[in-house]
């Protein structure tokens, strides 16, 4: 299926909900079965037919309960099958302001941005580190990012198989701020950038490390 033969009512559709549930990170079949009601062998049966149209690929795979599930991600195709206007707007408005000023001067707004954003979701009682990361990760799925709190070498990293700002983060790699920041005002400790952007943008984020 061409991506120009795509319209608003493939995303009606079970295989354009199975898209739309991707846009936010990888997914195992399990995972897709539960989110969308549908049975294991429906979801594989879909997901034959978006590989086929060069909209859906495997991701690898993930640890199970019992043995490794693969994991499914849209292709870069498929994400320009999406309504564009809202991403193009905000290409455009980071473009004008590259043009008008300095680079630290810009950054400086977006780590405004995502703080003002997290301050939201900071109350007057802050809780436990581990429920101020589970706030910072309900604050990305928000914005559309599907992440995960791992340890990496003893070191906490927030990590997703996408990237709320993927279309805008291609373009403009410095939109990685906005979440870095926000993660930071949320979770009250040092967050660094250390994003995945060489092929489709991944979020990564170490907390509380320092350099």
């Amino acid at each position: 299926m061409a991506v120009s033969k795509l319209n608003s009512r493939f995303f009606e559709s079970t295989r354009g909900k199975i898209v739309i549930a991707l846009r936010t990170g990888a997914k195992t079949v399990n995972e897709l079965s539960e989110s969308l009601g549908l049975t294991d062998n429906a979801v594989r049966a879909h997901l034959v037919t978006l590989e086929r149209d060069g909209l859906v690929r495997s991701g690898g795979m993930v640890k199970g309960f019992r043995k490794p599930h693969f994991v499914y991600e849209l292709t870069e195709e498929a994400r320009h099958i999406f309504p564009k206007s809202y991403d193009s707007l905000f290409n455009r408005l980071l473009e004008s302001l590259k043009r008008r000023m300095p680079a630290h001067s810009l950054q400086s707004i977006l780590e405004e941005v995502g703080k003002s954003i997290g301050a939201l979701r900071v109350g007057h009682e802050k809780g436990t580190r581990s429920q101020r990361v589970e706030d910072a990760l309900a604050a990305l799925r928000e914005l559309g990012g599907e992440a995960v709190a791992v340890t990496d070498n003893d070191k906490l990293v927030i990590r997703s198989n996408g990237c709320p700002f993927a279309d805008a983060v291609s373009e403009h790699p410095e939109v990685c701020k906005i979440a870095e920041s926000l993660l930071q005002e949320i979770i009250g400790d040092p967050v660094r950038e250390i994003c995945d952007r060489s092929t489709v943008p991944r979020c990564r984020f170490a907390v509380g490390a320092a350099g």
